[in-house]
């Protein structure tokens, strides 16, 4: 955790001045792929997946040291080769868990958080989930295990792999000429994420594009069918935190309400999108017919609104951060207290952003919890150490954001909630 944490400190601000650049890129040519609302979404969605991870909230089923303990038949040497190996193994798996994630009722919840966005840009690759708490699918990594790959090799590959997702993730770049026939491409994973039905459930694969090429998932962007982007039912929400939930709670709501008592097991295991007949009937969920026609969930946002909550999300950043460099310092049980607050946090800044008027009582409630955690420790986890005002500046901020919070909340109840935007 404590390492995971030291190299977030310099990853999260490289990938915040790479979505900025972008917009600003966008900007300047006329052609800005990044929505105020929608980036705040995105970065506020990565903040709580890297939050969770730091925290260790997820367990596997399966560890990697212990399939290779148990059935290499070989031990390849430290070497450029076994990194390579290892490289190629993590993808093989990659591949084939986001296919998974895409074709069950059950796994999509821990996906959808990712193709949320009706943007395509980089910040939309921050979009990572925070609802999948048992890890499952090691047993991808059964070539690597066989070879005998040490286990801290994969460690070592495994974020590096990650991070290599990150570039491709944007509007900006066109077709790579003799590229597009090995790696994944921005022009790849534009029709990965696009709701057209001739794009749907295409290219899966996350750093080499061989693998769609050879299990029959490949699709070219076409120059006549323009990508466009998100799910095909809606999230029609900035919070990151409802996002990863409301999967799951379709598939619980429809298995507690249908009568057919097969149906109850079935729906979890059948293909995505699958509702059993009388639920469906009985509780229809809006699905986009037409993708050329369907508008954007959009949310009016004053300049004020806007100002506000890019304050929120800056402070967000500078606790994430000190968590981050303090994870072994603040220890158990505290960093946990610490990550409750991160997350009621983004989903209060967020639920204002959706111009929700009970994001004031959210807002209340973070905040009476912070007050509680500087009773907990009152120099805020060692930080009034390094500087003396921090306690007193902290105690300021947490009076002064309600009473913000509760100012835009009145003016909710007095103006329209949600509009479009042509898609």
């Amino acid at each position: 955790m404590e390492a995971y944490g030291k190299i977030l400190l310099i990853a999260m601000p490289s990938f915040l001045i790479l979505v900025l650049l972008e917009k600003a890129y966008g900007w300047y040519r006329g052609h800005d792929t990044v929505r105020l609302n929608d980036m705040i979404s995105s970065l506020s969605s990565g903040i709580t997946n890297v939050t969770k991870d730091v925290l260790g909230l997820s367990v596997a089923i399966i560890t990697y040291g212990w399939l290779e303990q148990r059935v290499a038949l070989t031990e390849i040497p430290v070497t450029w080769l076994s990194y390579a190996v290892a490289f190629i193994a993590l993808d093989f798996s990659g591949y084939w868990v986001h296919r998974i994630s895409h074709q069950y009722n059950i796994f999509w919840n821990s996906h959808i958080v990712h193709h949320s966005s009706e943007e395509f840009n980089l910040a939309c690759a921050l979009r990572q989930s925070i609802s999948s708490f048992v890890r499952l699918f090691t047993i991808f990594l059964l070539p690597a295990a066989l070879l005998g790959i040490p286990p801290q090799v994969i460690g070592t590959i495994a974020p590096i792999h990650l991070f290599a997702q990150f570039w491709y993730h944007t509007r900006h770049i066109g077709k790579m000429g003799f590229l597009e026939k090995i790696i994944v491409t921005p022009s790849h994973h534009r029709v990965h994420h696009a709701i057209n039905p001739v794009y749907l459930d295409k290219n899966y694969g996350q750093i080499f594009i061989l693998w769609d090429k050879w299990f029959g998932t490949y699709q070219e962007e076409l120059a006549d069918e323009p990508c466009v982007y998100g799910v095909t039912r809606p999230v029609r929400t900035w919070n990151p935190i409802r996002i990863n939930f409301m999967h799951l709670w379709l598939l619980i709501r429809d298995a507690w309400y249908t009568s057919g008592r097969k149906d109850k097991l079935k729906i979890w295991f059948m293909p995505l999108g699958w509702r059993p007949a009388d639920v469906a009937s009985r509780f229809p969920v809006y699905k986009i017919e037409d993708v050329h026609t369907y508008d954007k969930f959009d949310t009016p946002s004053s300049a004020g609104l806007i100002a506000w909550v890019v304050v929120q999300m800056s402070m967000l950043l500078a606790f994430t951060s000190y968590l981050f460099a303090n994870v072994a310092a603040i220890g158990a049980p505290s960093i946990f207290y610490y990550g409750a607050f991160i997350f009621l946090t983004v989903y209060s800044y967020t639920e204002l952003l959706d111009r929700r008027p009970l994001a004031f009582y959210w807002e209340m409630l973070r905040c009476m919890f912070g007050v509680f955690l500087l009773y907990l420790s009152p120099d805020w986890f060692g930080a009034g150490r390094m500087f003396d005002l921090i306690p007193l500046m902290l105690k300021s901020y947490l009076l002064i954001s309600p009473l913000v919070s509760a100012v835009f909340c009145y003016g909710f109840l007095r103006s329209p909630k949600v509009t479009g935007s042509r898609g």
